[in-house]
């Protein structure tokens, strides 16, 4: 099959989105949900999504188990390899009244044996054939964060990882284009600013950290210094998968050899087109156009 190259997308730890939507959210009383929304999540889904929205050509690498595995299998929009588990995919739940930010419980994922991380091993080797491999999300209890380093280097090329905690570290020591936000990048460096955090990730072998820091846009760092790009100015909504979102816009500018600044900006436009969407793993494009008039060439701006 022809077309654009395929973007390979790694979510370690997936699971089955249930969104909540309720008048008001309260601590220590009875609600009564108004509605529900149920899909298949997690940061590398949503990242997948995303750039199937607007065109590009994605395949997820999911490992799945039980009755919740199954069901994120048969319900997924994008294509995807699956390796079973035999444990149980985990869901999250997310608290929506659209007044406060929304409050997001989620649970901590199934054990996965050492063998079945050597099968997704085996299936990320297989699968990055052509445009770039991501990692995105977390990591399900007890597993070793050396893994991620593991997966990128199996996938060789253009490896962008969105990950936290050692996972983080070991991404960059990998030779990943890092994509933390700022409290992942403190917290993983134990540094106490956002630039002593990125130079000790490109310390460790990173060749682009790219931070996301909210209101105040993102920043690239790399061996030949410092850009910024302000985040899109008047956009408010839901900010459940803006971070995804941003991700997938970065990747994908990435990939079409953009500069570091043109990269940021590509970032900060779908994150911010992500957070007039009520759900995670889409993004307006009608926003999309006018963050990226010159866009050239057009995405594809049909529904996701």
């Amino acid at each position: 099959m022809t077309g654009p190259p395929v973007v390979t997308v790694l979510t370690p730890n997936p699971a089955v989105d249930l969104t909540y939507r309720v008048a008001e959210q309260r601590i220590g009383t009875t609600q009564r949900v108004l509605d529900v929304a149920r899909r298949p999540g997690g940061k590398g889904v949503n990242v997948a999504r995303v750039l199937q929205s607007v065109g590009a050509r994605a395949r997820c690498v999911l490992p799945l188990g039980g009755a919740s595995g199954a069901w994120l299998a048969e319900a997924l929009d994008v294509p995807a390899t699956v390796v079973p588990l035999a444990g149980q995919t985990r869901s999250t739940v997310t608290v929506v009244d659209g007044e406060q930010h929304p409050t997001m419980f989620g649970e901590p994922g199934p054990a996965v044996t050492g063998d079945e991380w050597d099968e997704v091993t085996e299936r990320v080797t297989r699968e990055v054939t052509s445009a770039a491999f991501v990692v995105a999300g977390s990591l399900p209890p007890g597993t070793d964060p050396d893994l991620v380093g593991v997966w990128v280097r199996a996938a060789g090329g253009l490896a962008v990882a969105d990950v936290s905690g050692p996972a983080l570290l070991a991404a960059a020591a990998a030779g990943a284009v890092c994509a933390p936000n700022t409290e992942e990048l403190l917290e993983a460096t134990g540094t106490a600013d956002v630039g002593a955090g990125a130079h000790a990730l490109l310390g460790l072998g990173a060749p682009l950290v790219v931070v996301s820091r909210g209101a105040a846009g993102l920043t690239g760092h790399s061996p030949d210094g410092e850009v910024h790009v302000p985040a899109v100015d008047g956009v408010s909504g839901n900010p459940t998968g803006a971070g995804d979102a941003a991700t997938a816009g970065l990747v994908l500018a990435l990939v079409r050899g953009l500069p570091t600044a043109g990269a940021l900006r590509w970032a900060a436009a779908f994150g911010a087109a992500a957070v007039l969407r009520p759900t995670a793993g889409e993004v307006d494009h009608d926003a999309l156009a006018r963050f990226l008039p010159d866009l050239e060439p057009p995405l594809d701006r049909s529904p996701a």
